[in-house]
C-alpha cells in the first residue's frame, strides 16, 4: 500500500468547493483485504488508536455509520479506512473537518482516488503520511508492506508530535477567532505568512492582523506597553493604580531595588510575555535573587516592583469598551491526603478539556523546572503527598498556555474597574488591549478593596475568554471586526472568472479594459503575467490559483477579473471559493488525454466549476451544447446566456421570461450586440464599431465583445461605459499579444495569432477566408507537442484547401515530441485532405518558417502565421524587409546631429531607437514612432 501521487487543491475543484487533498493510493495486495476480513482484532486496534472514529457518520449520516461500514459485509477497503484516519488525526488537532470521499479509479484495480478535506496545507499532507503509517503498523506482521513502518514507530508519540506539529502551522486561537468572526461576516480572507499575519477583505477594502494586533493599532501604542517601566509613569501620572517599580540591570541592583520597596516584591522581564520569567512573593534576598536570575534569562532589564495581593484578573478593552474580564487562576492541582503530586498531574491531564499547546480548551500540565521551583518554595517534590484540600502551584501565573484555568467574571466587575480598565488602554493608546489587573474582589472598586495594574498589553490573548473553563464564553473577536468593517462598509471586490477553451484571455482583456475606461482599477490575471491597473506587474502564465492571490491581496486594486485555464483547476483548484460572475466561453477538443481528462464531457465538468462557484450570475455560450448543459448546475441570482443565433429557442424563452441574455441581431446597419434583462430590450454597440472586430469580421472576437459585455453589465457597470471600453479596444500585439495582431505596413497583411487547437485555428482560417486578399493567402501552421496525434490532424483539417501556401513547423519545446514528428504529422493529414504537395512546405524552426512566408510574400497577399515565442516572432515580422526593399528612413525626431559621449545619453539614444524601429516594449512609445513617421 503507498500513495503514488498527490494533488493539493486550494479552493473549488472537481472534488469539492472547499479546500481538500487528494491521495491516489495503491492498496496493492491488499485490495484483498478488505476491513472485515482484517477482523476484529484491527478494528479494536484502529479504534483503541482514534476513538473518535466511533462517532463518524461516514454514508449513513450518524456517529456509528463508520464503525458499520467497517463490520458490515465485507466490510471497507483501506483507501476509505485511510480517508476516515486522515480526517480523525486533523480533529484531534482542533481542526474542524469533516468531508471525505474514496473511490475506485477505473481501469486501475486496486488503485483509489482518496478525497479528504484540510484546513492547512502542511498539516493535511502530513494527515495522510502518518494515516498510511499507522494503518499499516496495525496490519498483521504477514500482510504488512514492506518498509512501510518506520523502525521503532510509538503510535502515542507519533500522535502528540502531530498535534504539535499541526499547532504550528495552524493559526492561533485568538487570530483563528478573528478569521472565524470575519467569516461569520462574509468577509474574506487571506494568510499571508506561516504565522498569524492574515489579511481580511480584498483589494482596495483589505485590513491587516497579526494575532490582535491591527492594521489601526498604532506602533506607538504597542511599543510603548513593551516598555513595563514606560507603561507604569504614564499610569501612576493618570492617578491611575500601578504599583511601585524600579529597572535594575544587576543581582545587586535587584537586591538594593527589594529594599527600597520594603515588603515583598515580584521579579519580571523588561520587555517578556506570556508569564514568562516571573517570579512573585519573595522577599528573601536568596528569592530576590533567584527571581532576577529567571527573568534576566528572558530579557538584559528586570523590572522589580511591589506585590500586590489578589486575583490575577485579565480586562479586555477594544475600540474603547471592555469586552471581556477574566479571572486566572495558575495551574495547579489540589491534594486528597492519597496520591503524589506526580500523580495528581496526572488525574488532572486526563481531563478531556486538556490538551498539548493550543489544542483543547485547557492546556496540560507539566512538571518542568518551573513546576520544582514552585514546588520547592512550599517544601515539596513531585512525590510529595500533600493533604487533602491543599493546593499546590505548579505556576507564578494564570497563562492558559502553561496551564492555568480562566473564570469569566465579565457580568460582576465593578464600574471602577471597568472605567480604569478603559482608561488605562486609551492611555497607552491601544485600539485591542489588555490589562493585568490584580485586585482581592473584582466586583468591588479598587478605590476600596484596593488593586493595581501590573501591566497594559498589546495582542492580548482571546482564548481565554472566548472559551473560559467556567463562566460565559465573550465574543471577543467580533468588536475588533466591527471595528476594521462597521456595518455596511465593503470587504469584497467584485469579482469575474473566465474560462473556455478559446477566447478567454481576449475577453478578459477587453473585459478589465472596459473595467478601466469606466473608472475602476482592475486586477488581471491572464496567459501572460498579473496586470494591476493596466501595468504588467508579473510575467508569465498567471492562470491558476497563486495569481489570483496576487490580485486580491493588492491594495489598489477594486475589481479583479481572473481568466481561470483547465491546467490551474485541475492542478490546485480556484483561488477564491466564489467570485460575482463566472463565464464559461466554450468547450473544444484540447489538452485532451492529459490529467486524466480524455474527453469534451470531462473538460466541460472541469470548466463547469467556474460557472458552480458564481453567486451572481453565471454567462453561459448558448450555442456551445456543452456549457449550456451546465445551467443544471448553476446556484447564481440569474443565469446569462450569449448566442449570435437570434432565433435561438431556449434563449427565447428565457427572455420571454423575463431572464438576462447577450444576443447578435442584424439591422440595416450590419450586426447589433443587444442585450435583454427583466423584460427590457437594450442595444449596445454595432460590431463593426469594435477594432477587435476587424469590422466585424473577425466572428470570434465579436463573440468575445459579447462575453465582455455581458459580463461587465452582470457586474453593473454602465452601458455607456462598456460602449466606451468596447470601441477603445483594439488587437494590437500591446493590448492582446498573440491574439488576432495584424500588421499591414509591409506590401502584403500580416495575420498574427496564437491558436493552438482545431478550434482556435479555425476561427482564424475562417477570418482568412472573410478578409479582401487581391493575392495568396499564406500559412504558418504548428502545433503542440504533447497533444494527440488526433488534435494535431484537428489542427490540420481546420486549414487544408483554404489557403495557397503551407508551411509547416514546431515549437521550440517538443514536448516530448522526436524531432520533425508535428511538422510531419500536419503534412501528411493536408496531402490526405487533398492539399497538393508542392503547396506544401517543410520548415521546423519557427524563425526559420516566418522568415520564409516573409520572403515568399508579394503585395496583397495575406499571411496567417501561427506563434508560439510572441515577442520574438512578432519582433521578427515587424523589422522585416524584403529584398530590394530600401533601408526604412529614420523618423525626422530620432536624428541625432552628433554621436552622444554621456552614457546616459547613449543609453536614451539606444532606447529612441528601439521605439522608432517598433519595438514592443512601450505603447506609448510605438504610437509615438508612428505618429512620427505619418
Amino acid at each position: 500500500m503507498r500513495i503514488v501521487d498527490r494533488s493539493v487543491y486550494v479552493g473549488p475543484s472537481l472534488y469539492a468547493h472547499f479546500p481538500v487533498i487528494r491521495l491516489e493510493l495503491d492498496l496493492g495486495e491488499l485490495e484483498a483485504w478488505p476491513s472485515a476480513r482484517l477482523g476484529e482484532d484491527f478494528i479494536g486496534k484502529l479504534l483503541g488508536a482514534l476513538p473518535g472514529l466511533a462517532e463518524h457518520g461516514c454514508s449513513y449520516r450518524e456517529p456509528g455509520g463508520f464503525l458499520r461500514r467497517l463490520r458490515e459485509g465485507e466490510g471497507t477497503w483501506l483507501g476509505h479506512v485511510l480517508e476516515h484516519v486522515a480526517i480523525e488525526l486533523q480533529n484531534i488537532a482542533g481542526e474542524d473537518v469533516t468531508f471525505g470521499k474514496t473511490r475506485s479509479i477505473d481501469g486501475r484495480p486496486g488503485v483509489y482516488s482518496v478525497v479528504y478535506e484540510y484546513t492547512q496545507r502542511e498539516e493535511g499532507i502530513e494527515a495522510g503520511i502518518l494515516a498510511l503509517k499507522l494503518l499499516c503498523a496495525l496490519l498483521p506482521e504477514a500482510i504488512r508492506p514492506p518498509g512501510a513502518v518506520p523502525e521503532g514507530f510509538d503510535w502515542a508519540t507519533e500522535r502528540d508530535a502531530f498535534i504539535r506539529f499541526a499547532q504550528r502551522q495552524a493559526l492561533g486561537p485568538s487570530t483563528a477567532s478573528l478569521v472565524a468572526a470575519a467569516q461569520a461576516r462574509g468577509i474574506p480572507w487571506l494568510r499571508l505568512n506561516q504565522q498569524s499575519l492574515v489579511q481580511l477583505g480584498h483589494g482596495k477594502y483589505q485590513q491587516r492582523i497579526q494575532a490582535t494586533v491591527t492594521g489601526k493599532t498604532s506602533y506607538i501604542a504597542v511599543e510603548l506597553a513593551g516598555d513595563k517601566e514606560e507603561t507604569n509613569k504614564i499610569l501612576a501620572a493618570l492617578g491611575l493604580p500601578v504599583p511601585r517599580q524600579e529597572l535594575v540591570t544587576s543581582e545587586e541592583g535587584a537586591l538594593r531595588a527589594a529594599r527600597r520597596l520594603g515588603g515583598a516584591v515580584v521579579t519580571k522581564p523588561y520587555n517578556g510575555n506570556h508569564g514568562r520569567g516571573i517570579t512573585i512573593n519573595i522577599s528573601d534576598p536568596d528569592a530576590v535573587a533567584a527571581g532576577f536570575r529567571a527573568a534576566r534569562e528572558h530579557s538584559r532589564s528586570v523590572i522589580v516592583e511591589t506585590f500586590q495581593e489578589g486575583d490575577d484578573h485579565r480586562l479586555l478593552v477594544i475600540n474603547g469598551e471592555l469586552i471581556a474580564a477574566t479571572r486566572r487562576t495558575p495551574g495547579h492541582v489540589v491534594g486528597d491526603g492519597k496520591h503524589t503530586i506526580a500523580e495528581l498531574v496526572d488525574i488532572v491531564n486526563q481531563d478531556p478539556r486538556r490538551g498539548v499547546g493550543h489544542e483543547k480548551v485547557l492546556t496540560r500540565l507539566a512538571l518542568d523546572a518551573h513546576a520544582e521551583q514552585m514546588m520547592q518554595r512550599v517544601g515539596y517534590t513531585a512525590e510529595s503527598v500533600p493533604p487533602e484540600g491543599e493546593p499546590v502551584f505548579l505556576r507564578a501565573t494564570g497563562n492558559l498556555s502553561t496551564g492555568g484555568t480562566a473564570t469569566d467574571v465579565t457580568d460582576i466587575i465593578h464600574p471602577d474597574n471597568r472605567d480604569m480598565a478603559v482608561r488605562a488602554v486609551r492611555a497607552i493608546g491601544l485600539d485591542v488591549g489588555g490589562v493585568d489587573f490584580l485586585t482581592p474582589n473584582i466586583a468591588e472598586s479598587y478605590k476600596s478593596v484596593g488593586g493595581a495594574i501590573c501591566e497594559v498589553n498589546a495582542a492580548p490573548g482571546f482564548r481565554m475568554h472566548v472559551a473560559p473553563s467556567e463562566g460565559t464564553p465573550r465574543d471577543a473577536a467580533g468588536p475588533v471586526i466591527d471595528m476594521l468593517f462597521p456595518p455596511g462598509a465593503p470587504s469584497r471586490v467584485p469579482i469575474a472568472a473566465i474560462t473556455g477553451t478559446n477566447g478567454k484571455t481576449t475577453t478578459a482583456r477587453m473585459l478589465a479594459h472596459v473595467v478601466k475606461m469606466a473608472g475602476y482599477t482592475p486586477g488581471l490575471t491572464t496567459t501572460d503575467g498579473v496586470y494591476i491597473d493596466g501595468q504588467r506587474t508579473v510575467e508569465g502564465d498567471m492562470t491558476g490559483p497563486v495569481s489570483a492571490r496576487m490580485v486580491l491581496s493588492d491594495p489598489q486594486i477594486d475589481l479583479a477579473v481572473l481568466e481561470t485555464a483547465r491546467g490551474g483547476l485541475l492542478r490546485a483548484g480556484m483561488g477564491v471559493s466564489e467570485v460575482n460572475v463566472g463565464a464559461v466561453l466554450n468547450v473544444q477538443s484540447d489538452h485532451l488525454g492529459m490529467k486524466g481528462i480524455d474527453s469534451l464531457e470531462q473538460l466541460a465538468e472541469v470548466k463547469r466549476i467556474v460557472a458552480e462557484v458564481a453567486t451572481d450570475c453565471a454567462v453561459l455560450n448558448a450555442d456551445d451544447p456543452l456549457v449550456l448543459k451546465m445551467s443544471g448546475y448553476v446556484e447564481a441570482k440569474s443565469i446569462c446566456y450569449v448566442t449570435t443565433t437570434p432565433s435561438h429557442p431556449l434563449v427565447r424563452e428565457h427572455i420571454r421570461a423575463g431572464g438576462r441574455a447577450c444576443a447578435l441581431e442584424a439591422g440595416i446597419n450590419g450586426q447589433m450586440i443587444t442585450l435583454y434583462d427583466k423584460g427590457s430590450h437594450l442595444p449596445l454597440l454595432w460590431t463593426h464599431l469594435i477594432p477587435a472586430t476587424l469590422e466585424g469580421r473577425a466572428m470570434h472576437n465579436v463573440q468575445n465583445a459579447m462575453f465582455a459585455a455581458a459580463i461587465a453589465y452582470s457586474l453593473g457597470l454602465k452601458l455607456d461605459a462598456i460602449r466606451q471600453g468596447l470601441r477603445t479596444f483594439d488587437t494590437t500585439f500591446f493590448q492582446a499579444p498573440g491574439r488576432m495582431n495584424v500588421f499591414d505596413e509591409h506590401p502584403f497583411k500580416v495575420l498574427f495569432d496564437y491558436g493552438h487547437n482545431a478550434h482556435a485555428v479555425g476561427a482564424m482560417a475562417d477570418l482568412a477566408q472573410r478578409l479582401d486578399v487581391t493575392g495568396r493567402r499564406i500559412v504558418v501552421l504548428a502545433g503542440p507537442g504533447d497533444r494527440r496525434d488526433e488534435d494535431l490532424q484537428a489542427i490540420a483539417d481546420a486549414v487544408a484547401g483554404r489557403f495557397d501556401h503551407y508551411i509547416c513547423r514546431r515549437d521550440d519545446s517538443l514536448r516530448g515530441r522526436d524531432g520533425d514528428t508535428v511538422p510531419l504529422i500536419l503534412q501528411r493529414r493536408l496531402k490526405e485532405q487533398g492539399v497538393p504537395e508542392s503547396q506544401i512546405s517543410i520548415i521546423p524552426d519557427e524563425q526559420e518558417a516566418i522568415d520564409a512566408a516573409l520572403r515568399m510574400g508579394r503585395a496583397g497577399d495575406l499571411l496567417l502565421v501561427f506563434a508560439d515565442a510572441l515577442i520574438r516572432s512578432w519582433k521578427q515580422i515587424i523589422k522585416f524587409r524584403p529584398e530590394g526593399a530600401p533601408p526604412k528612413p529614420a523618423p525626422a525626431a530620432a536624428v541625432v546631429s552628433e554621436a552622444p559621449s554621456d552614457p546616459v545619453a547613449v543609453a536614451h539614444a539606444e532606447r529612441l531607437r528601439e521605439l522608432m524601429e517598433g519595438a514592443v516594449r512601450d505603447e506609448r512609445g510605438i504610437v509615438f514612432a508612428r505618429e512620427v513617421d505619418d
